[in-house]
């Protein structure tokens, strides 16, 4: 595993001081793995950045990658939500980007995760 990926789940439980997802990123850290936040499911979560300062500082973090849905990635998602026949796209842009990186992903509500990739990695809060 080359780090963690978060869904919204796993941003807000950071925005509430989740003591587990605090302990999470600073090992991660520690590691010198990365962490990807799909912008989508930074979209969900995000309500007033000014209040917001655990979301806000782990975006500015070096080792954290904000992606962007872009044309290729949203061709990903389309393709992969029409082979599940769900209709989720931030969860769809969530497994596609830790499936690209090769990583576990944050989550509260692994449910519908499992349901798009059964063997996606999932850290489950």
């Amino acid at each position: 595993m080359s780090g963690i990926t978060f869904d919204a789940g796993g941003l807000i439980a950071l925005d509430r001081n989740d003591r587990r997802v605090l302990a999470l990123i600073a090992r991660t850290m520690e590691l010198g793995m990365r962490i990807t936040i799909p912008a989508t499911a930074l979209a969900q979560a995000v309500r007033n950045p000014a209040r917001q300062a655990r979301l806000s500082r782990l975006i500015r973090q070096a080792g954290t990658d904000l992606v962007a849905l872009n044309g290729p990635d949203a061709t990903a998602v389309g393709l992969l939500l029409a082979r599940t026949a769900t209709s989720d796209v931030v969860d769809a842009h969530v497994v596609v980007c830790a499936q690209r990186a090769g990583q576990a992903v944050v989550t509260s509500d692994p449910d519908d995760l499992r349901h798009i990739a059964p063997g996606l990695p999932l850290m489950v809060l």
